[in-house]
């Protein structure tokens, strides 16, 4: 049963001010997830003592890392990691749309890999939207369109993951889940599970979005004493099965031959 789990570390500094990846990587292996979708890294940077926290967490983990940088600055970047031990391949990672006459806004982006799971190439696509309600829309409708989940390659099943800075009451978030299944959606959960802020969560802005060849059979944040500190948002986790139609495993078998 594969798992994926989303996670803003927040450049690995906790609500206790205490800066460390390490604590990071024991959150997440806690729970053996197969792919992680990390947000807020910061490599090389002079704040966070030049580290390259993407791949400390990944080597703490024993994963291989996929990044981009949505922001640099000469020899510090700031951006975005999948990470897992499954065979993989990083297949688009750019910039996402920002605001006209706003340069001082945030930059954005959203990187795609191609994770093998048993077999079957799941694609999986992280992204960490901004702030302001047209920002984010633009960037969902960019994500949508034909570079993105509406590109050729980007063959089902598919997995979107992030920090949407989007409710379930936003239009950017009602865009994506006119095209793809909320993972909490479908796992029926009795009650929303909110991931910010990360000591009292009361607001669910990290999202996992899935095709229909995707069934959720768990969704859960991770909500313990040490989630609960080393980032001001909790991770997500999903548990998976995935279901593919007879002509999904007729093709699949061909190319196996």
């Amino acid at each position: 049963m594969p798992r994926i789990l989303t996670y803003n570390v927040h450049r690995c500094l906790g609500t206790d001010g205490r800066l460390s990846p390490a604590r990071i990587a024991d959150v997440i292996a806690a729970y053996e997830p197969d792919a992680v979708a990390l947000q807020e890294l910061d490599v090389g940077r002079a704040r966070s003592g030049g580290i390259d926290q993407a791949h400390a967490i990944a080597q703490a983990l024993g994963m291989h890392v996929h990044f981009h940088a949505s922001m640099r600055v000469l020899e510090e970047e700031y951006g975005n990691a999948i990470l897992t031990h499954r065979p993989s391949e990083l297949v688009k990672a750019e910039a996402l749309p920002g605001l006209p006459g706003k340069p001082r806004l945030e930059p954005r982006g959203a990187l795609w890999a191609c994770v093998n799971f048993g077999g079957i190439d799941v694609q999986i696509i992280n992204t960490h939207l901004g702030l302001r309600r047209h920002e984010r829309l633009a960037q969902v409708n960019t994500l949508l369109g034909p570079h993105w989940l509406g590109h050729q390659a980007c063959r089902k099943p598919v997995i979107l993951v992030g920090d949407l800075n989007a409710t379930p009451r936003s239009r950017a978030y009602q865009r994506l889940a006119s095209h793809l299944g909320d993972a909490q959606a479908h796992a029926r959960l009795a009650r929303p599970k909110a991931t910010f802020p990360s000591r009292l969560p009361m607001l669910r802005i990290d999202h996992v979005f899935v095709s229909r060849e995707i069934r959720v059979l768990r969704v859960e944040t991770v909500k313990t004493p040490l989630a609960r500190i080393a980032s001001d948002h909790l991770p997500l986790l999903v548990d998976f099965q995935i279901v593919l139609g007879r002509a999904q495993k007729t093709s699949m078998a061909f190319a196996q031959d």
